[in-house]
């Protein structure tokens, strides 16, 4: 089958199509904004943009007694302003020369068909359904950092963004800069001042604290890793002078941890290594160690309702689930870390409803059967949580 026969059969993958063909780099997604929005005009669904021009859906509940569930999804893509031609091979659909963008596209022409049919069914009993579909989220997650959660009514949110089909992640790791500065009082001829006991180099004793640092997996449970610390590079003098006793030496880190209990611990470890460091080198050396939080965690809940209810729901239809963990950020992270217009944490939940692969490179695709599967799977999801 050609792409034009499947879009002119598949409404969805149709759907699917035109939002892939419209570039939306990270903060230039205006192009795509408008088409949405005069989608909606178009389909009679209740749409509007806050300041900064995320989209906001909100279908009424026509059963009050019921809960409301959220949706959520990002509209930019990795990649530039230029055109993308899409093109089918087998079950895949491509884009020639650059990425297609299914990341994220594929989550919100699932969430955006199924909120046209949800829309004109006023028969349909159910308690709400809200759907965002943030910008930026490649770049900088400045689209969601800019919701509004206080009019958000829904305790329970999918964010429809992972990239396999039946996944339903409950964790994932947070995202923590660390620096490490080394500093000595007194620098030196390498020749003349070599003996003088005050005198230590920076390069040496960086790389002597550095050793001591823990690097890689910190803490698993299960064979998943929970907590993890990464250099990310050491440095100190130069490599062409080696005349000179260095003074100066840092390292840089990153922290990923899905419990801010683990974190700390390691944290603290690192702090107990550098306060032991300058307790040895008093006088001689000191040095120092900060942390800056660029994602928060996103840690698993107890309440276990959406786990469950999406595993009986998938293996119903057919899907394969899978119910674990990540160690990597996503719009969940924002979510888990904020309350409801109800005053109630979110609890959200990172859902694969198509499989994507090669994500964020020219050869990225999606096999446009599993957005078709993760369709069903979505409407059966819904109904369930309604039943």
């Amino acid at each position: 089958m050609d792409i034009k026969t499947l879009r002119e059969e598949n409404k969805l993958i149709d759907l699917f199509c035109n939002l892939a063909q419209i570039p939306s780099p990270s903060l230039g997604e205006e192009n795509l904004i408008n088409w949405i929005v005069d989608y909606c005009k178009t389909n009679n669904i209740n749409c509007e943009l806050d300041s900064y021009k995320n989209i906001h859906i909100n279908i009424e509940a026509t059963d009050p007694k019921k809960l409301p569930l959220l949706l959520s999804a990002h509209m930019d893509v990795i990649g530039d302003d230029s055109a993308v031609k899409i093109y089918m091979e087998d079950d895949l659909i491509k884009a020639e020369g650059r990425t297609l963008g299914a990341d994220d596209k594929a989550g919100v022409a699932n969430a955006l068909y199924f909120a046209t049919e949800l829309a004109n069914n006023k028969d349909y009993k159910h308690g709400g359904l809200e759907i965002v579909f943030t910008r930026d989220e490649e770049s900088g997650m400045t689209g969601i950092r800019n919701v509004d959660f206080s009019k958000l009514k829904s305790k329970y949110v999918l964010v429809l963004d992972s990239d396999s089909l039946g996944q339903l992640l409950t964790s994932g790791a947070s995202y923590t800069n660390v620096k490490l500065e080394l500093n000595t009082f007194k620098g030196g001829h390498s020749g003349i001042d070599i003996a003088d006991k005050t005198r230590e180099n920076a390069a040496k004793l960086i790389a002597d604290l550095v050793a001591e640092f823990p690097q890689g997996v910190f803490y698993s449970e299960e064979g998943k890793v929970i907590t993890s610390c990464n250099i990310g590079g050491i440095s100190a003098g130069k490599l062409d002078v080696t005349n000179i006793i260095n003074t100066h030496g840092e390292a840089t880190y990153s922290i990923r941890s899905s419990s801010v209990e683990k974190e700390e611990e390691l944290k603290n470890l690192m702090k107990f290594l550098v306060d032991d460091f300058n307790k040895e080198y008093a006088g001689i050396a000191q040095a120092q160690i900060t942390f800056k939080e660029h994602m928060p965690a996103f840690e698993k809940i107890e309440d276990d309702y959406i786990p469950l209810l999406f595993e009986a729901v998938a293996k119903k239809e057919g899907i394969t689930p899978e119910i674990s963990s990540f160690h990597a950020g996503a719009e969940t992270h924002i979510y888990a870390n904020r309350t409801n217009a109800n005053g109630e944490k979110f609890a959200p939940y990172l859902v694969g409803l198509a499989t994507v692969c090669n994500m964020h490179s020219e050869k990225e695709y999606v096999d446009y059967k599993t957005m078709i599967d993760g369709q069903r799977l979505l409407r059966a999801f819904f109904a369930a949580y309604n039943a």
